[in-house]
């Protein structure tokens, strides 16, 4: 079976904790991506932010993107995928928690991330199509 190791995107770039929001949206830029994991001092993942909690906490509640910190929008401990994690364990977790991006990994360590289309374009078109409805229910 598929896991995630073959499937995700290596090397995930990560928002540090005390960088300001206004550089991730910089990096997600940079990078094409709608969100980025959050590590800490400690380089363990600590959260993820996205593009949509940057307009929603940040710009709709007129913050100050160059002052409020990736940290202060991190909520509770993120949803993850181990690295060795079949494709089934991916779209049970993703439909589970209605999330489109995972972190991967490895031990306590961030080897990557696996999104919806990396999970769409390695599975069967009749697993692509349960994975999306199980997303887009409520």
């Amino acid at each position: 079976m598929t896991t995630a190791r073959q499937i995700m995107t290596p090397d995930a770039t990560c928002v540090r904790w005390d960088e300001s929001v206004l550089t991730a949206a910089r990096k997600m830029t940079e990078l094409g991506v709608g969100a980025l994991p959050i590590c800490g001092s400690d380089d363990k993942l600590k959260g993820m932010l996205t593009d949509r909690d940057i307009v929603v906490k940040v710009l709709g509640a007129g913050k100050d993107p160059g002052t409020c910190t990736a940290g202060e929008l991190a909520q509770g401990e993120a949803v993850t995928i181990g690295a060795d994690d079949d494709a089934t364990e991916i779209m049970r977790t993703m439909a589970e928690h209605q999330v489109r991006r995972l972190p991967v990994i490895d031990g306590h360590v961030l080897v990557g991330m696996v999104a919806q289309a990396d999970v769409a374009r390695a599975l069967p078109d009749p697993q692509v199509g349960d994975l999306l409805q199980a997303l887009s229910s409520d």
